[in-house]
């Protein structure tokens, strides 16, 4: 059985950084793309960022750009999103999925295994 669970988030003033975590289990995803979503209150699930399965490439939303970081400990089957410089736009649930292609996927549908997500409120 597949699992995939976030942690890492919690509630932060603005500025501040975090560094969530997604542990994987039931299957090694080292050669698989994975990748970080998020949704706020209201709005659709956005695509965050993506890494391929050989982590050769990266891939981030837009809005995304200079303060995400996506990366992946393939020892421990682990996949990481590091934010920094917070905003209270980033207010959101921040779930991560894998995929079973190796590429970079920014569609949702595309991925086959969901977490239960992890909250990350910004205060201003």
């Amino acid at each position: 059985q597949v699992q995939l669970v976030e942690s890492g988030g919690g509630l932060v003033q603005a500025g501040a950084s975090l560094r969530l975590s997604c542990a994987a289990s039931g299957r090694t995803f080292s050669t698989y793309g994975m990748g970080w979503f998020r949704q706020a209150p209201g709005n659709e699930r956005e695509f965050v960022a993506a890494i391929s399965g050989s982590s050769s490439n990266t891939l981030y939303g837009n809005s995304m750009k200079g303060r995400f970081t996506i990366s992946r400990d393939s020892a421990k089957n682990t996949l990481y999103l590091q934010i920094d410089s917070l905003k209270p736009e980033d207010t959101a649930v921040y779930y991560c999925a894998a995929s079973t292609y190796a590429g970079l996927m920014t569609l949702d549908r595309l991925y086959a295994y969901w977490g239960q997500g992890t909250q990350v409120t910004v205060s201003s």
